[in-house]
């Protein structure tokens, strides 16, 4: 999303941006980051371009605030902007005719190796290792659930994104090889019984092990409004890819989601696209926008922010504080809708047919 791959974890890159203009200015540009990167107006186009509905990625620190101990004691302070934020979205969603899902992104603990993606920090215990963690996570969808349940812009609640772990066998990293995943199915089992005590509205998606492509040992679910999701990269557009999740639609009689696809080409998402929607497969793609093409939405990048990104990677000079935070801030502004280059292209790849036999090439696949 920033260039800064290589640092992986949000956690890191907050901290190394922390330690160079301070943690009270770093907290300035994180909110002026989410300000600025998703607002009325994104919404708005997508809605014109054709989108009916936005999966909402979440970080539990968002919600939840960090006091450890306290869940253990039964107590969780909550994190009002999160919900500030989901509150607006909804806003938004519903003036366009659009639904919401939520989706925990970063769970407390972090769900998986793949910490680019959980923002797990190593040196701490695990979601899998910590029952105060577990406990957090299904304190905050039973809170989502109680602010929530009544609310019809809101489609479904994503439980848990992207799970990679190795329960049987340790060196399994992706959990790919998993054939029973009793502590991802307790934990949903857990979850989906917190939130019906609630909430018996809203549709529940599950994703399995291996970055959501192994179900092994999860099914049958009993709650019956409940979806699987796969998510689809950089694999092949061919039926064959597909087989496996189609047939557990069958066998389970459930619904199928993709719940995330994207970052390729657009040869490969137009074969992506045709793909699903021969199969009466509901998809959503990631992301709406970062820095580098290959989105509905490009943000550019400024020279002070190449200047700091490439320090944080290890490949340039270090900038003074005062350089780096108006960068920063630079960034957080270029994020907006107005400011980002429009690549009408992906759009038309995605949701029309003018562009569909053409590409722009990102990456062989």
């Amino acid at each position: 999303m920033m260039e800064l791959s290589n640092l992986k974890a949000q956690h890191v890159i907050r901290g190394r941006i922390a330690q160079i203009i301070g943690e009270r200015k770093t907290e300035i540009f994180y909110q002026s980051w989410r300000d600025n990167a998703v607002t009325r107006a994104d919404i708005d186009a997508m809605a014109k371009w054709g989108f009916n509905s936005v999966r909402l990625p979440m970080h539990w620190n968002l919600f939840i605030k960090d006091t450890p101990g306290k869940a253990a004691k039964g107590g969780i302070v909550w994190n009002e902007e999160g919900f500030r934020r989901v509150d607006a979205l909804i806003s938004w969603l519903k003036a366009n005719d659009m639904v919401l899902i939520l989706d925990l992104h970063a769970a407390p603990g972090g769900q998986g190796h793949d910490i680019a993606i959980s923002d797990r920090n190593p040196r701490k215990p695990s979601l899998w290792d910590s029952p105060e963690d577990q406990r957090k996570m299904i304190a905050l969808w039973s809170e989502i659930a109680r602010r929530y349940k009544d609310e019809p812009t809101i489609a479904g609640y994503d439980l848990l994104n992207e799970p990679n772990w190795g329960f049987q066998d340790k060196t399994d990293k992706g959990g790919c090889r998993e054939t029973g995943n009793e502590p991802l199915r307790d934990l949903y089992e857990r979850t989906i019984h917190a939130i019906r005590a609630i909430d018996a509205n809203h549709m529940l998606i599950i994703e399995g092990n291996c970055w959501g492509n192994n179900y092994a040992g999860l099914l049958p679910v009993a709650d019956r409004n409940t979806t699987l999701s796969f998510h689809k990269y950089w694999t092949p557009t061919t039926q064959e890819s597909i087989e496996p999740f189609l047939r557990l639609r069958e066998q389970y009689d459930m619904p199928l989601w993709n719940g995330e696809s994207g970052e390729n080409n657009n040869g490969w998402y137009a074969r992506a696209v045709a793909l699903q929607e021969k199969n009466g497969i509901g998809w959503a793609w990631w992301p709406l926008k970062k820095i580098g093409a290959g989105n509905p939405l490009e943000i550019e990048a400024g020279a002070g922010y190449r200047r700091l990104s490439a320090y944080l990677r290890g490949e340039g000079e270090k900038p003074p504080a005062k350089a780096a935070f108006a960068a920063l801030m630079q960034l957080a502004a270029d994020s907006r809708f107005d400011r980002n280059v429009h690549h009408r292209d992906v759009v038309d790849v995605l949701l029309g047919t003018s562009h569909r036999d053409k590409t722009t090439p990102l990456q062989a696949q």
